[in-house]
């Protein structure tokens, strides 16, 4: 069996640019994305009122970060203009970081994660895992910001046309390695960074679900690891009736399970849809494993 999230290193904080976020609990991250395509939620949240709105939502229903997207990496979907998103993104993190709760932003553009850091964001979320030309300098001048490295085989247009083939778990360990040694060596701190196996960015459904049998396996980098499965296509697919898949918006439940069953097997952090189906998934889980360690302990 793979180890559980109690054999598992406990990482006890990742840094950011203005909080210690406490990981000895594992913590939630609200999707706000400011697109008119994203495959899940495009256009719902794309003006800055209507995002501030949903931001305001999630904090309620108890996420602990708000990761904030301005462009779409679906598969297939083509780049933005640097101009555009930061467009779309300035005023909406101008006002976020008034909030005081940790703010990330998804983006791949050097120049967008020096602006954003400039407005006061806490962290760099990044699908190219900061390989774009000047992306990885940004953040090694940045003496505070959390960093999540992410694996993409290829790239948005191209992903799920030509998908990973071999050995899948060893292949985005040693590249997220690779990419933690890097930052390392430029003087990163080892507590500013988490990972994210990058579900659904140019892996098959079976690899996918590879990556959440042997998710434990990740840990061994030395650093947390960020999960996100909210309405993949990967669990769509689990889910199909014959040529019958259900859209994203009807893949809340599995999204919680499988966001589950990824804390179970370490993650640190959940990057979700619905927080507070989520949420409340979670209080369940660590009671029970509350309960299961004082019974240990009278033991």
């Amino acid at each position: 069996m793979s180890p559980t999230r109690q054999s598992a290193p406990l990482f006890k904080n990742w840094q950011t640019s203005r909080f210690d976020l406490d990981l000895r609990e594992p913590l939630v991250m609200g999707i706000v994305n400011v697109t008119p395509d994203s495959f899940s939620d495009g256009g719902w949240h794309a003006t800055t009122p209507q995002a501030l709105r949903h931001a305001e939502q999630l904090l309620q229903e108890g996420a602990a970060i708000l990761d904030i997207g301005a462009e779409s990496t679906r598969p297939g979907a083509e780049a933005l203009p640097l101009a555009q998103e930061l467009m779309r993104l300035e005023p909406l993190l101008r006002e976020l970081v008034r909030w005081k709760v940790p703010i990330s932003v998804d983006t791949y553009k050097p120049e967008v994660m020096q602006a954003c850091l400039d407005w006061g964001v806490d962290i760099v979320n990044d699908i190219w895992a900061l390989r774009q030309p000047g992306a990885q300098q940004v953040v090694v001048a940045h003496p505070r910001c959390g960093v999540c490295l992410m694996h993409m085989h290829r790239d948005p247009q191209t992903m799920q046309i030509n998908p990973m083939t071999g050995h899948v778990v060893s292949e985005v360990n040693a590249f997220l390695r690779s990419r933690i040694d890097a930052l390392l060596a430029s003087g990163v701190q080892a507590s500013r960074l988490v990972v994210d196996p990058g579900i659904g960015f140019g892996k098959t459904v079976a690899q996918n679900f590879q990556l959440l049998a042997r998710q434990a396996d990740l840990l061994r980098s030395g650093v947390p690891v960020l999960a996100g499965w909210s309405r993949k296509s990967a669990l769509g697919a689990a889910l199909a009736q014959g040529d019958t898949v259900p859209d994203p918006s009807q893949r809340q439940v599995a999204s919680v399970a499988a966001a589950l069953m990824a804390v179970e097997r370490g993650a640190s952090v959940v990057r979700v849809h619905d927080v507070k189906a989520t949420v409340d998934a979670l209080k369940i889980w660590l009671t029970m494993q509350q309960q299961a360690a004082s019974h240990e302990v009278s033991v």
